[in-house]
């Protein structure tokens, strides 16, 4: 007996759509406020080159920022690796922060302790908020 053809091609609609769910759960960037971007001048505690986007946490005085960046493929392709942040670093970072006032945000760029200044964000989009949420959700 062949079966159901309706069955089979409903149970690969469904394989499909369960394949779709990873791409549905990719985080918003809502928290961040892309209208605003601040300067903070800390040390690294920690610089992690992770998908789908890298994390650094910066001690600025007794306050810890968490920040978000950039997928490691983006900053690859513009001057950055792994080892580009160490921890004791001492940086200047340029960051839209988050929206209800935490330390932390999403990078727009940082000047490491020998005055390179490396992009986090495309500069036509570190100061458009739209253009910068897109780019940060990798869109």
């Amino acid at each position: 007996m062949q079966g159901n053809p309706f069955r089979k091609t409903w149970m690969a609609a469904l394989g499909v759509a369960l394949c779709a769910l990873p791409a549905m759960a990719h985080h918003s960037t809502a928290m961040f406020d892309f209208t605003k971007s601040i300067e903070i001048k800390g040390t690294i505690k920690s610089f992690q080159w992770t998908n789908p986007h890298t994390w650094t946490v910066v001690t600025v005085g007794k306050a810890e920022y968490g920040l978000e960046g950039m997928s490691p493929n983006y900053l690859g392709r513009n001057g950055w690796s792994k080892r580009t942040l160490a921890p004791g670093d001492k940086v200047t970072m340029k960051v839209h922060p988050l929206k209800d006032g935490r330390p932390g945000g999403f990078m727009i760029s940082v000047t490491l302790p020998d005055g390179k200044t490396l992009p986090n964000l495309p500069a036509r989009t570190a100061g458009n908020a739209e253009s910068a949420a897109a780019a940060a959700a990798g869109r």
